[in-house]
C-alpha cells in the first residue's frame, strides 16, 4: 500500500511544478497547457477512486482487523498517511478538481491569459490534494498556505475589475489570520509532543488520554480558530460574497473545495481537538449562529451567486457545529454532499435564470393553493415518522446523540418542505412523486452516512455528551425550527410590517461587511 501511495501523490506533486511554466510561454501555449494539467487532474482522480475503493474492499474483507494505514516516511517526517479520512477527502479532491478542469478548458477558451489561469489551477488543485493525505502537520500548513495562495491569484485573475481585486485581497487578510493561528497551533503541538507527524500525535493522545497538558488545551484552540478563520464563519465571513466576479470555475473550486479546509482540519485532528471540549462547544456555538445568520441573508438576495455564496457560508455553519457536537462522520457526509452540490450549481449556474423562467411558466398554468397550518402539521408528524422508521431498519438510533437529533431534525425539516411545496399544487401525482422521492431520499441518507462512517469511524475519537451540548443542540433545534416555521409566513396572504423591515436588513447582511469595511477598509486594499 505503500508504493500505492506514493504513486498516488506524483499527480499532485506535478501540479504543483505546474506553476513553474513561465506566464509568457502558459499563455502563448495555452492548448497545451490546459491539456496537461486536464489530463493530470484526469489520472489522479482514476487513481484516487481505484486505491480508495481497494482500501474499502480490505475493510470488507477484514471485518475483525483494523483498516490498514499507510505511512510514507522520509528522514522521520512522514510525507503521506492514508486512511479512511485522508482517502476519503482526496478522492473528493480529485473529482471536484479534474471536472472543474474540464470545465474550464470550454469556459476561458479564447481568453488570453488561460495559460497562466490552467497554471494556478492546477498549482491550487496540487495543493489542496497534498493536504488531504499529508501525513505531517508542518506539511499539512504549508499545503493550506500553498492552496490559499494559488486561490488568491485565481481571484485576482481578471485584472481590470476592482471588486475582485478588492475581494482577494480581503481575502488574503482573513487567510492570514487563520494561518496565524495554525502556526501556533503547530509550535505548541511540536513542543507538546516533539513530532508532527499525525500517527506519532494520535498514538501519544491514545496513550496519555488522562494527561491534558495546558499546551495541548491552547491548541486545540488554536486549530478551532484557524478552522473558524478558514470556511468563512462570522465574523470572517464577508470576503466570501464579494468573490462575485472571479471566473465561475474559480467560485466552484473554492464553494466546494476550498472553503472545506477548515471542516478537514477539525476532522483530521479530531483526536486532538476532541481532548479541549471547550473549544468544540465555542465551535458548536459559532457554527450554529453562522449557519442560522448566513441562511437569513441567503433567503433574501436576488443575486444567484450573491445566494450561493451565504448557502455556502450557512452550510459551513452547519458543518462547523456538526463538528463541535462530535458529529465527524456527519460533517464528513457534510463535505461530500455540499461539495457535490455547489460544484454543480456554480458550474450550471448560467442557466438558472432559464430554469427559474420555465418553472414560472409552468407555475403559471397551475392551481397554486395555500397548505393550511393543519395540513402542514400532519405532513410533519408523517415525516418524523417515516425517518424514526426508515432509520430504524439500518440499526440508526438518532437519539442517542444531540448531533443525531440534530441531524434528524433538520432532514425532517428538508423533507417537510420538500413534500410541502407539492401541496400547494392541485396535481395529485405530483404529491405522490414528492413523497416517493422523499422516501428514497431519507433511504439514501441513511446509507450514505453508514458508508461514510464505516470508512472514516476508525480514526475518530469518541466524544462524550455533555449537558452543554445538549442545550446548544436544543436551542438551535428552535432556532431551526423558527427559521422554517418563517419561512412559511413569508409565504402566507398576512403582510407583517416587521417581516418587510427585517426583509430589508437581511437582504443588506446585516450591515456587517458595510460596518467591517468601514473599520478595516485599508486592510483589503493592500
Amino acid at each position: 500500500m505503500s508504493d500505492l501511495s506514493a504513486i498516488l501523490a506524483l499527480p499532485a506533486f506535478l501540479m504543483l511544478l505546474s506553476v513553474l511554466i513561465p506566464a509568457d510561454w502558459a499563455n502563448a501555449k495555452a492548448r497545451q497547457v490546459r491539456q496537461l494539467i486536464t489530463g493530470i487532474a484526469g489520472i489522479q482522480f482514476v487513481m484516487a477512486f481505484v486505491i480508495m475503493a481497494f482500501y474499502v474492499a480490505h475493510m470488507a474483507l477484514n471485518t475483525n482487523t483494523q483498516p490498514f494505514n499507510s505511512v510514507i516516511h522520509s528522514s522521520g517526517t512522514h510525507l503521506i498517511f492514508y486512511d479512511g479520512i485522508s482517502g476519503f477527502m482526496f478522492a473528493l479532491v480529485s473529482f471536484i478538481g479534474w471536472v472543474i478542469c474540464r470545465f474550464s478548458v470550454r469556459y476561458l477558451d479564447g481568453e488570453a491569459a488561460q495559460g497562466t489561469y490552467f497554471r494556478w489551477t492546477g498549482f491550487t488543485v496540487g495543493a489542496v490534494s497534498f493536504m488531504a493525505i499529508s501525513g505531517n502537520l508542518l506539511l499539512f500548513v504549508l499545503a493550506w498556505i500553498m492552496a490559499s495562495l494559488g486561490l488568491h491569484h485565481l481571484l485576482v485573475f481578471y485584472k481590470n475589475r476592482p471588486a475582485a481585486q478588492r475581494a482577494a485581497w480581503t481575502k488574503f487578510t482573513v487567510s492570514r489570520i487563520g494561518d496565524a493561528a495554525l502556526a501556533a497551533a503547530l509550535i505548541l503541538i511540536y513542543i507538546e509532543f516533539q513530532t508532527l507527524n499525525f500517527s506519532e500525535i494520535f498514538a501519544a493522545i491514545s496513550s496519555q488520554a488522562d494527561q491534558i497538558s495546558p499546551r495541548v488545551i491552547w491548541a486545540g484552540w488554536f486549530l478551532v480558530f484557524g478552522a473558524i478563520a478558514k470556511s468563512a464563519q462570522f465574523p470572517f465571513h464577508t470576503w466570501l460574497p464579494q468573490t462575485m466576479e472571479t471566473p465561475t470555475p474559480v467560485s466552484a473550486l473554492m464553494h466546494a473545495g476550498i472553503v472545506n479546509a477548515g471542516g478537514y482540519l477539525i476532522i483530521r485532528t479530531s483526536p486532538l481537538v476532541s481532548l479541549t471540549p471547550t473549544a468544540l462547544t465555542a465551535l458548536a456555538i459559532v457554527g450554529a449562529f453562522t449557519a442560522c445568520f448566513a441562511a437569513l441573508i441567503m433567503l433574501t438576495q436576488t443575486s444567484v451567486k450573491k445566494s450561493l455564496a451565504y448557502s455556502t457560508i450557512a452550510q459551513m455553519g452547519f458543518m462547523m457545529l456538526q463538528c463541535g457536537l462530535g458529529a465527524f462522520s456527519a460533517a464528513m457526509l457534510h463535505i461530500l454532499a455540499h461539495s457535490l452540490y455547489k460544484a454543480h450549481a456554480f458550474l450550471s449556474s448560467g442557466s438558472v435564470l432559464e430554469q427559474n423562467q420555465a418553472i414560472r411558466i409552468i407555475g403559471e398554468k397551475r392551481e397554486i393553493k395555500q397548505v393550511s397550518w393543519s395540513k402542514l402539521g400532519t405532513l410533519s408528524v408523517a415525516v418524523v415518522c417515516m425517518f424514526l422508521l426508515i432509520s430504524s431498519l439500518f440499526g440508526i438510533n438518532p437519539t442517542t446523540k444531540p448531533g443525531g437529533i440534530l441531524l434528524g431534525f433538520v432532514l425532517c425539516l428538508a423533507l417537510i418542505s420538500w413534500i410541502g411545496q407539492s401541496l400547494q399544487s392541485a396535481s395529485r401525482q405530483l404529491f405522490i412523486r414528492a413523497s416517493v422521492t422523499g422516501v428514497l431520499l431519507c433511504f439514501a441518507y441513511c446509507v450514505s452516512f453508514l458508508s461514510v462512517d464505516k470508512i472514516v469511524a476508525p480514526s475518530l475519537p469518541t466524544v462524550q455528551t455533555s449537558a452543554i451540548t445538549w442545550l446548544i443542540a436544543s436551542v438551535v433545534l428552535f432556532g431551526f425550527g423558527g427559521m422554517f416555521m418563517l419561512t412559511k409566513i413569508v409565504v402566507s396572504p398576512t403582510n407583517f410590517r416587521w417581516l418587510n423591515i427585517f426583509y430589508v436588513h437581511a437582504s443588506n447582511g446585516f450591515y456587517i461587511e458595510s460596518w467591517l469595511r468601514h473599520k478595516f477598509g485599508t486592510l483589503a486594499k493592500e
